[in-house]
């Protein structure tokens, strides 16, 4: 996982010490050696000197001396030797412990990284993986023999490799980015920074990757209910404001029409009414949605039988599908599926909802089927077609209070759907392509204590 020292640079030193060791001990035997050979020479010298004449043995004694000072050499020879040895002991042991702490070290570096929830990558100069923990493997789907490849190799659908490129060792702050893989739809974070020696010069890049998948979708959800309560009391309070004028309206007009009834009126006048009552019927309908999204602060909890709830919508609209020539295929699990507590008519709400929003996408035909299965802690409902699907640049507004794409309605009708949901501790959430849309609705099993009130 994590770059080493090379077995191979480590047998190196080891073989030089081991050699100078040796050395230092043939040096020392020679010497050694010579200084038998220097006594033995000193005996025959001092033989020589009792057996020669008196005006001779000043001479040989000058040899002697040199002799003995040749072996005072040796014996400071023998102590260096001996010195040098047990400093090449003492050299041995000492790389020995600071191999064994580098290899702790390196051990404690790899098992922290390895337990870290953040992917973490190394890259030296030219975008070599130097290093790359369990994480970063998980996330990317990767192994570990990208080591020594460039990190272009770590993931074809992120480029990770252009995201380092950009990195300016002069910025004052990490450079951050967002990848989403529509492989596993997670959302990852990244951020590179330098990569430094000891001595602070820069040998590569630290890449940093983190899951913010969870954390972005709560983000969105805190970020809607916000929306949601303010929209709610605005709501309020235009339907207040609006409600009494338009009732007055309306019976002006009703008052106007009786009138007219009396005599003879042009068709022009005739038309002109028609408009302001269409008008009128159409802001009282915006009026109704304003309502409904400003009433849903309690629930009517009971216990609900999913399975029975979705059939009976599928029922309800199966009778226009057939008109538009769509194919409605409901696919609800055979193992028997939990009862939730929730309100039932709210649920139904959501539901028929996501089903006439479906048949809309696909008013020239095609094909609805909805999903129903229970996982470990959830039950999820998936309504899948096969319209033209949502354009990508419109994905973030889809459960927006008055965003539609359709020419009618008030484009309340998801933003409800969703503020239900949450109301219910689930989630609601969608994916689409050029070959239609899937809404997925999850309902939690266990959330009974926690409903809103």
């Amino acid at each position: 996982m994590f770059r080493v020292q090379s077995p191979g640079t480590g047998n190196v030193y080891r073989l030089s010490i081991a050699g100078l060791l040796l050395l230092s001990l043939a040096a020392l035997a020679i010497t050694i050696w010579t200084m038998v050979d220097f006594s033995r020479q000193q005996d025959v010298v001092e033989g020589l000197i009792r057996n020669l004449p008196i005006d001779s043995a000043e001479t040989a004694q000058g040899l002697a001396i040199h002799l003995e000072w040749r072996f005072r050499l040796s014996i400071l020879v023998v102590l260096n030797l001996i010195a040098t040895g047990f400093a090449l002991l003492l050299l041995s042991r000492a790389y020995r412990s600071s191999q064994e702490s580098l290899r702790n070290i390196k051990a404690l570096a790899a098992d922290i990284l390895s337990s870290m929830d953040q992917a973490v990558i190394t890259t030296n100069d030219e975008g070599v993986v130097t290093s790359i923990n369990d994480r970063a493997t998980e996330l990317l789907d990767t192994n570990n023999n990208c080591l020594d490849q460039h990190v272009s190799v770590l993931s074809t659908e992120l480029a990770l490799d252009q995201f380092m490129c950009e990195w300016n060792p002069d910025a004052a702050v990490p450079l951050t980015r967002d990848f989403h893989s529509s492989a596993n739809g997670k959302i990852l974070r990244a951020s590179c920074n330098t990569l430094s020696n000891f001595s602070g010069k820069a040998i590569g890049r630290v890449l940093q990757l983190r899951d913010v998948t969870d954390r972005v979708l709560m983000e969105e959800r805190m970020r809607r209910m916000e929306r949601y309560m303010g929209l709610g009391s605005l709501a309020v309070g235009l339907h207040h404001e609006i409600r009494n004028p338009l009732a007055a309206l309306s019976l002006h007009v009703q008052l106007l029409e009786e009138k007219l009834e009396e005599s003879q009126v042009s068709d022009e006048l005739q038309t002109m009414l028609s408009v302001i009552k269409s008008e009128m019927a159409r802001i009282g309908g915006v009026l109704e949605g304003f309502r409904d999204f400003a009433s849903m602060d309690n629930l009517k909890c009971e216990e609900v039988d999913i399975a029975k709830l979705v059939q009976r919508q599928v029922d309800l609209a199966l009778p226009q599908a057939r008109r538009q020539g769509i194919t409605v295929r409901c696919e609800i699990s055979d193992s028997p599926l939990p009862k939730l507590m929730g309100d039932l008519i709210r649920l139904e709400q959501v539901l028929l909802n996501l089903l006439v929003n479906a048949m809309q996408a696909m008013p020239h035909g095609g094909e609805l089927v909805i999903t129903l299965f229970a996982t470990s802690d959830a039950i999820q409902i998936e309504i899948s077609d096969t319209g033209n699907g949502i354009p990508e640049n419109l994905h973030d507004r889809v459960f927006d209070a008055y965003f539609s794409t359709k020419s009618e309605g008030t484009g309340l009708g998801l933003a409800i759907c969703d503020k239900i949901v949450q109301q219910h501790n689930g989630n609601l959430d969608f994916c689409s392509s050029k070959d239609g849309t899937t809404f997925v609705m999850s309902l939690p099993i266990q959330h009974t204590s926690t409903l809103a009130e």
